[in-house]
Formats: structure tokens, sequence, C-alpha cells
């Protein structure tokens, strides 16, 4: 799969005059096929028109692996023309060819293809039918297609030619080579020389290794790549995991397989060899139940012991050199913020199970800790803040008791999930699965290995190895030999991408859906370093230093000064969850509800030194003197029981040490600073229970259902999700927050210093004036991501036309849409308002349909809720949040904007299209509104009276203890009350047994 390019000569005329690739089935070697944004970053790699390529001088890499065309938008959607440069050494008087070798190409939406020869164009042809695969893959191979080109006698001319490639019409294709040929036909593939890594490896770095331990399994339905434990919802219908599992040992020398374990009930993973190469650690689901637990194994088979319980699920575990192990666990007792699976984090016990304790408080999946050689523990941390959800899952590293949670390498580059890691023997660097994307299923990924001596933030430091993302499990014997699962396989990887396969299951198990996982070699090893404990667990606490909070890659403008105190704030565990999406939390915000601790004091140098509460998950908002946002962190950090730590500045450099200073920080000459409470605030605030009233007196006088100047309500009336108000301040931009977009944001750009809401509030705008408490309300709600419910007993409720996660999809509920008064309503709706509300003017036609493109589906195509939306684009002005008033049917935009002044409407739509209420069609509109107002009484949403969670949050706070076992049904339950027990459940107290 090397990058070929040749000139021929007039004595070797039957050879290529030039060839740019290799025809290999590959599109590998080329430009854009190691870029982790793939061929969405064709734009900002190959911004040039034309593209050109000077043969002598160029490399693969300059040209790109994928050739898009007009209807291609991720690349402008425009013609885009691929221009080759060469020297001729004199006239070409004979036909000659130009030879497109294709790896692939889009299945059904075939271009045109046109190709001119120093400008003369060549008759165009269609592009076949191609397979799509390698487009979202390059490194694997594709299926070989050719299209040849006869170029006329005479046109290859002395000296400097050009010959351009452009596709018209339709969409992309993509290259395996692309050739000058003397010959009307494809140019032979070059098939790699057969290799056996095994027996060139075991005279090298795997000399010592005789046999190798791994788990078979099946995997589960669910696609997500943390979710293969645990328990999910029943409508889901995933599956985290299925019936059946085998460890095993393959001797290498004689192939010879033997089965230690077999449970064709339960599950086995995870396998991992002690020090003496004696013992096998693993995770253990025995027979029908429905966890994982830890259990230890002889490497003969022989001796099997159990060593945690309970009703949690441990996996991915490893031996510590203190003797302790570690591994995560659902003990956190909380679940994925964008799904209905559970969460695991870091954990670790003594050998025998006991001594549990935490040693992280993320809200999302920690994964897959390894050992460094140095002791430290390297591991995958998955966390968003008021971000996107889908990005940032890169390596981290810790103490083995958890102490200096810091970045490893790539939470400055986000779209991979780096995970499963581990050092390379007699190197600096590790190897990892890159799995693309959000992930894929049991972390299937490209082998890569990674060198961390430059920083955490240089993409370029990551090597792509195997030539495909369907290897799993990597284990490193040296930097050019490697171990991996794929599939059904135990294969072998040398640094060129080579690979040969050592094992492969029988075909009984390959139909049974069986797989192999975590191959590891049985053999002693060395002992890494014990760190020296650092964490005292007696104290609830540990203490933050920050050195210049003026020092970060994202301050300018920040004058020194202008910081007075750190806002702390603490993200809050989710104890269930209904679908992938925010809502009803927030409409394309916050996933999280978070918690005002209080504030600290940054001193004049920009220091601050503070007291913290151990293992909670907090991050701060960096006030200015008017107590309004400057910058936002967008990432948490732990201390642990008793820890001292140290922060150099706000999102700072990390390679990097601290500038010389004449005298110490300021905050370090006194004592620690406590948080100190807001008072007269909730810790959690409540949008219709704290910042609505605020509306309600200095806002509604103008912004109610019937007045709306400036064309804006801000009622708290119910709409299908939101309130009305709520909702609005979204739609028109009057509150500024993540928008599930990236992190580390400018200063003032985010938060309460960026929203309009406050400043219409200072008395500018028509004399609506918050007091000095209502405006600490509405800013501090700002700050802490303006939720809506102040309880995550709201999810999964009171929504008529809501989203979840139903038979392996999410799904937008439509059952409004079947009853007779909706029905009535969508035709008198087409009858009487289609003739204006064309495609850039959608009505939503009912309270469940999302009118815009692609809104509307039994499962839900289009853009997702969540999804980030301009000011301006039509899902949000069309939106049915805006248009449906259930509390208050008669006052709902879409009866009012249609409705005569003279009758109480607005008179919106140029002339009046209902006379008086009297109309047939708006009573029959009304009548529709009305009946999803009584669904949505019968249901409750969190703020009505009567209002219980739904069964599934109830039996969790069961299993957590919270709630009493024997509940009585139909007992009311104090969603507010039931929330704070259960976080304060979580809260580490210090000195005890976390089982």
């Amino acid at each position: 799969m090397c990058g070929i390019v040749a000139l021929a000569t007039s004595a070797a005329a039957a050879e290529p005059r030039f060839v740019i690739g290799s025809p290999d089935k590959y599109a590998a070697e080329f430009g854009l096929a190691w870029n982790r944004a793939g061929y969405s970053a064709f734009a900002q790699e190959f911004p040039g028109d034309p593209i050109v390529y000077t043969i002598g001088k160029s490399t693969p890499k300059d040209w790109p692996y994928i050739h898009p065309a007009p209807k291609d938008r991720w690349a402008g959607g425009k013609t885009h023309s691929f221009a080759v440069r060469f020297q001729s050494p004199g006239d070409e008087n004979r036909p000659l060819f130009l030879v497109l070798g294709l790896a692939g190409g889009a299945p059904s939406e075939r271009s045109q293809v046109i190709v001119t020869v120093n400008g003369l164009a060549l008759p165009p042809q269609t592009a076949p039918a191609g397979d799509p695969s390698v487009c979202f893959r390059p490194q694997i191979p594709g299926k070989p297609q050719t299209m040849i080109f006869p170029i006329p006698p005479g046109q290859i001319r002395r000296g400097e030619n050009t010959l351009s490639i452009r596709l018209d019409r339709e969409s992309w294709i993509l290259y395996d080579y692309v050739a000058l040929s003397a010959e009307s036909k494809p140019l032979p593939l070059v098939e790699p020389p057969p290799v056996d890594l095994l027996a060139d490896f075991r005279k090298g770095p795997m000399a010592a290794v005789d046999e190798i331990v791994f788990a078979v399994r099946k995997s589960g339905g669910d696609p997500h790549w943390y979710a293969n434990f645990g328990t999910t919802l029943p409508a889901s219908n995933w599956t985290t995991f299925e019936p059946g599992g085998r460890l095993c040992r393959l001797d290498l020398r004689t192939g010879e397989l033997a089965v230690l374990l077999a449970d064709p009930e339960g599950g086995i993973r995870d396998p991992v060899v002690d020090y003496h190469g004696r013992t096998i650690l693993f995770s253990y689901r025995k027979g029908k139940s429905p966890h994982y637990l830890l259990y230890e194994i002889n490497a003969d088979g022989s001796g099997l012991r159990q060593l945690t319980d309970g009703p949690f699920d441990d996996v991915e575990p490893i031996y510590l050199p203190d003797g302790g192990l570690m591994f995560v666990s659902t003990r956190c007792k909380r679940r994925v913020n964008c799904h209905t699976t559970e969460t695991a984090v870091l954990f670790r016990c003594d050998a025998d199970g006991k001594n549990l304790r935490p040693l992280s408080s993320n809200n999302e999946h920690d994964n897959t800790p390894w050992l460094l050689p140095s002791g430290q523990v390297l591991y995958t941390r998955w966390e968003y803040v008021d971000r996107n959800q889908v990005t940032f899952h890169h390596l981290w590293v810790s103490t083995p008791d958890g102490l200096r949670q810091t970045v490893f390498f790539g939470n400055q580059h986000p779209g991979t999930t780096m995970i499963d890691a581990k050092p390379i023997p007699g190197s600096r660097r590790v190897v990892a699965s890159f799995s693309p994307g959000h992930g894929r299923r049991d972390h299937d990924g490209v082998i890569t290995v990674v060198d961390p001596r430059r920083g955490p933030d240089l993409a370029d430091s990551a090597r792509p190895i195997s030539h495909g993302a369907d290897f799993r499990d990597p284990w490193a014997f040296s930097e050019t030999a490697f171990l991996a699962s794929r599939q059904a396989e135990i294969v072998l990887v040398d640094g060129e991408g080579r690979e040969q396969t050592i094992y492969q299951l029988p075909a009984d198990d390959v139909q049974a859906g069986y797989q192999c996982h975590e191959p590891r070699p049985v053999v002693p090893r060395r002992r890494e370093p014990v760190v020296a404990p650092a964490a005292d667990w007696s104290q609830p606490t540990g203490r933050l230093t920050l050195v210049d909070v003026y020092r970060g890659r994202n301050m300018e403008g920040v004058q020194r000064g202008a910081i007075k105190k750190l806002l702390v704030l603490e993200t809050l565990p989710k104890p269930m969850q209904y679908t992938g999406g925010m809502e009803p939390l927030s409409y394309g915000g916050t996933f999280t509800l978070e918690r005002i601790l209080g504030t600290v004091p940054v001193e004049p140098d920009g220091s601050a030194f503070a007291e913290l509460p151990a293992l909670r998950s907090l991050f701060f908002v960096a006030l200015d003197e008017n107590d309004l946002s400057v910058k936002r962190m967008q990432s948490f950090l732990t201390v642990m029981p008793g820890e001292a730590t140290t922060c150099l500045g706000c999102h700072e450099q990390r390679v990097v040490t601290p500038e010389h200073q004449a005298k110490d920080p300021m905050a370090l000459c006194r004592a620690p600073s406590r948080i100190e409470p807001i008072t007269g605030v909730p810790d959690v605030i409540d949008f219709p229970r704290d910042v609505q009233p605020i509306l309600d007196r200095r806002c509604l006088p103008c912004h109610d259902e019937g007045v709306r100047e400036g064309g804006l309500s801000l009622s708290g009336d119910h709409g299908p999700i939101f309130s009305i108000s709520y909702y609005t301040l979204t739609a028109k931009d009057l509150v500024s927050d993540g928008r599930n977009g990236m992190g580390n944001r400018p200063p003032r750009s985010i938060g309460s210093s960026a929203s309009r809401l406050l400043s219409l509030g200072e008395g500018s705008h028509y004399e609506a004036k918050f007091t000095n408490d209502e405006r600490t309300i509405v800013r501090l709600w700002i700050d802490s991501g303006a939720a809506y419910p102040g309880t995550y007993a709201a999810l999964g409720t009171g929504m008529v036309g809501g989203f979840e996660i139903i038979d392996r999809s999410i799904r937008l509920d439509r059952s409004d849409t079947e009853w007779p008064e909706t029905r009535a309503s969508m035709a008198a709706i087409e009858r009487r308002c289609s003739s204006c509300h064309g495609e850039d003017k959608p009505l939503p036609l009912s309270v469940s349909h999302i009118a815009g493109p692609g809104g509307w589906g039994s499962a839900f195509t289009g853009a997702p809720p969540w999804t980030p939306l301009a000011p301006d684009d039509i899902r949000r002005r069309w939106s049915r949040h805006l248009f449906y008033n259930l509390s208050r049917p008669q006052k709902s935009t879409l009866l009012l904007a249609p409705l005569a002044k003279q009758a109480g409407g607005l008179d919106a739509c140029g002339t009046a299209v209902f006379a008086d209420t009297a109309d047939a069609d708006y009573q029959t509109i009304l009548r529709a509104i009305e009946r999803a107002g009584r669904r949505l009484d019968q249901i409750k949403r969190f703020d009505m009276p009567g209002f219980r969670p739904r069964h599934e949050y109830i039996h969790e706070m069961q299993r957590f203890g919270i709630l009493p076992a024997d509940l009585p049904d139909g007992l009311p339950i104090d969603p507010y009350a039931t929330d704070r027990a259960y976080w304060k459940s979580l809260w580490f107290k210090g000195g005890r047994d976390e089982r």
C-alpha cells in the first residue's frame, strides 16, 4: 500500500508513464485517509482549485483519496478539479490511456467524469456504482473498479503537460490509483508478499511468549462503544450482552486450545494475567446473572474464586503493583447522560475484593485502565460539560489512588474514541484503539501508536498502524509487533500494518455470533513502581491551587484584575435516562443539572486557593466585579480526599512550566478559602419555580400570549415539551449556553455576560428592571446551565410529542396524530393555511410535528432536537413549541396569528384567516389543542399538581436505597427532595468501604 510516483522513459515504453498511488485496492496512501475528521476535512485540507499534483515532486498525500462532486455539501457543493502536471521527453504519437483505478464510490448518485488533456476535453464517462465503505474507512481494502479514458495520438506533447479530472453532477468517487498507460486495461494488482509474523515475532519481542489467553463471547446488540454491560430500558430493545462465554488459552507452539472456563448462559470478558504469569483476573457474568463481577482463576483453569459481589457490574480490571485491583464499576449509581445504559467509573479494591473505593466522580464513562511503566494509570475518560456529547473521549492519566487526574492525549482533538491504551515495552509510546467518531461496538478501531513526549495536543503524535478500523484490544510487544483481536480472529500486526491471523473460531461459533476479545500473553512481567499513596481517605475534602487565572490558551482580551471570584458548580449525576437527547432538561443545551455551591475569591495576581468537596465533579465560572461570566470551564475536575493539586491557569498549555515569580501566589499566603454559599438562591434552580415568577412580574405586561410586543411571548404556559417562555428564550437567543458545541469558548461568549436577557432586565428596556435578588437568580440560572426543570424526575415525563429510545432508535411520539381531533385539525390547517405556508414557512401541523426538513416519521430521522440550529433556521422559527399552548389553548399562536384583531387575535397573516372564533375551522383546531392539553393534564409535567415520577426512576431510587422498597403505589413523592437525597448519598464522607 505504498505510494508509487514514476515517469517512464522511452526505453520502457510498455511501463505506465506515471502512477499515482499503488494498484492494491487501498486508498490509504492518499490525502485525508488518516485525518480523524475523514472526508469532511476536504475543504479545510484542500482549499485550492484545482488541486495540483506534480509528477516527481508531489507525494500521494497531496492527492485526496476522495473526489467530491456538486452534490457533496461537505466539500462546498461544487465541482473540484484534480490536475496532474508532468513532463514528457517527446511528443506521444500513439494512443495513451488515462486509467483511473477506483476503490469505491457513491452507490447510486453516479457522477459524470470529465477529463481534459492540455485543454482538450475527452468524451465524458459515468462513474460506476461503487462500494461506499472506503469513504468512511479509507484504511480498509475497497472493491476495485476501473475507468479508462483514451487519449488521442499527439495530445501529449514534449515538455509540460496538464491532465485534469473533474466530476459534474451527482456524488464522489474513491481513488486506488491514477495512471497514464500505453495499454487500455487496469494495472495488475499488487499483492502484498506473504509474511509469517508469528515466526518473526517469536524470534524477537515474543520470544518468551508461548501462550496467550483470551475471552470468547457474543457482542450485544447496542452499537455504542460503552454499552456492553449493565442494564438498559426494556423498551429500548437493546441488549448489552448475549448468553455464552469462554475463557481460552492458546498454545502458540502447537496451536492447541484449552478452554479454562465455559458458561453457555453467562459471559466472560477482560482477562488480565498477574505479574507472575500464574493467575488470571477477569470479569464473569455467571449463569443467567445480569451482572459482571470480578473473579480469579489459575492459568491452568483450576481454583476459580469470586472477588466482588452485589447488584452492580465490575469490568475491565487490572492488577496494581501495590497488590490492589483497579476496575470500572456501575457502583457509581448513575446513567449515561445521553443514553439509557448505566455508567461505570474507576474503582479500586484490595486483592480479595474488600475495601472498595471510588476513584472518579465522572458522570460519563471511564474505561480500560492500564498501568504505565511510571506506575501511573492510563485510562479513557468520556465527559461533556455544556459541550457536545459525542466528541470528547480521550486518554487521561492518574495515580492508582485517583490523584492528579489530567489529560494524557487527545482532548483538543474531538471526534475519535481513544481506548484500550497500553504501554509499549522499552518505549515512552503507547498503543491504543482509535475507534472512529463516537466509537464502535466493542471498541473496534484503528491500532494506533501515540507518542506523548510533545504533550497531549499534537495530532501528528498519533500514528495509525492497522489498515482497517475493525481491530480491538491491542497489545504491544514492541513498536512494530502487536497482538489484537478482530471479530472471530486473533491477529498479529507489524509496524507497517501487515497482519497474520494466528487463531480463528470454528465456523459453528462464528455462525452463532461468537467473537474473540482481549488477547493477552501468559508471561511473567515486571511489576511497576508503587506510586506512594497520597489520598487521605479520612478527609471529605481536598485543596486546589490556581496559580494564575489569566493564563490560558483562550483568554485574549481579559485584562488583569477583571476576574474577582470563581463560581463553583457541580455537574450532577443522573439516575435515569430515556432518550439520547437533553429534553426536557434543555432544548439543545445542557445534559445535566448543575448545582451552585458558591464562590471563592481570586486574588489580584490571579491566584486562588480553595478547599473543595472530594470526589465531586466540579467546574468553575470566572466572574467579574458585576458577577458576570468572563470565562467558563467546559470540563470538570475532581479532588481526591486529602489531595492538594494545582492548576497553572485556565485551560493552559500542558507543555509549559509555571513562570518565574518573585513572590509566591498571593492566595498561598493565607488559609484555603472555603466555598461561600450564595444566600437566597436554590442550589439547583428550577425554571418554572424560580425564574418564571420574575418574568411574570417584569416581562408579562408586554410579552404575554395575548399581547406579544415584538412578537415575543414569555408566558409560563405549557407547550408540548417546555413552557412557552423557556423555549422562546432559546429560540430568540436571549440566553447564551453551550449549545452542544465545542469547549474552551472565548471569554464572555457564553453564560451571563453573553445573555441578552440580563441586559434587557437592567432598566433600559421599557423600564423593565430586575431587583438585585431577581438579577442574581436569573444570572445564576444562566451560569448553571439554564435548565428547564430542577429535578431529574422530570425526564421522560410531561411531554406530548416527546422522544424516547424505543426498539433501538429514538422515536418521536406521534400518538396525537391518531386522535380524531388532530386529524381534523391537520386537514383544517392544510385547507386554510397551505396557500401561504410552504417549505419556507412550514407550520407545525400538530403538537408532535417538527416543522422543517426531515421532521416527521415513525422513527425520527430529521435533525434531532439537540442539533444546534442557527437563530433564523426555520426549525426554530416555526417550532411547535411556539405555536401550541396546552395550558390556554385559545392563546396558541396557531390560533391567534390568523385571527382578526377585533376578535382578540394578532392578525399576523396580512389578512385575517379567521374573522372570529366561531369559524368552524378555528373551532376544529382549538379542539385538537384542547385534546393535547387534556393529555398533558393526564400524564402530568414536573411542575403540575399530582406529578409522580416514572416507575423506572422510582425503581432506581429504591435500588439505591433512597426510596423504601415497599413504597405504596400512588404515594406522593417529592421529586426535588428525592433527587437531593440521591445526590447526597453519593457524597464521599471519608473512611468507609464503598461496596
